[in-house]
């Protein structure tokens, strides 16, 4: 299956790459080879539009630091070129996250047979509560 088409390209030179050594199981091969990768973005010193870094800024994601640079580590494949694409396709969704603005919302009105309903459930309600009350003796 083929990833869907980036909504905003990211220059690969402002992307950097590299390669250490992943944690976890895996044996020895995981003390001696870098097969994880650590890529690092800077969103200020991107060539991204001005909206699209304000909303990266904006969002409240552990991966993104305070000096807004966007950290991701990807170390669940053994292969470094798996990891690499995985690292790639990770940061080109959370760009495309963003580049969509959000839709204003704009509020609506109840409509009258919902104001009915509420008004008349309000009604049998305070029935049932006045039903409770003391029966006083009519005779």
């Amino acid at each position: 299956m083929k990833p869907p088409a980036p909504l905003i390209a990211l220059r690969e030179d402002e992307i950097e790459l590299s390669a250490i050594r992943a944690q976890g199981a895996g044996g020895q091969n995981v003390n001696k080879v870098s097969n994880s990768v650590h890529l690092r973005f800077s969103i200020p010193d991107s060539s991204l539009p001005e909206v699209i870094k304000e909303r990266l800024m904006a969002l409240s994601d552990q991966r993104i630091t305070q000096d807004g640079v966007v950290v991701i580590k990807a170390q669940t494949s053994r292969s470094l070129e798996q990891n690499r694409a995985e690292a790639l396709e990770r940061l080109q969704a959370l760009v495309d996250s963003v580049a969509v603005p959000p839709k204003k919302r704009r509020p609506t009105r109840p409509t009258l047979a919902s104001k009915k309903r509420r008004l008349e459930g309000k009604a049998s309600r305070s029935g049932v509560k006045r039903l409770r009350g003391k029966v006083s003796g009519g005779d």
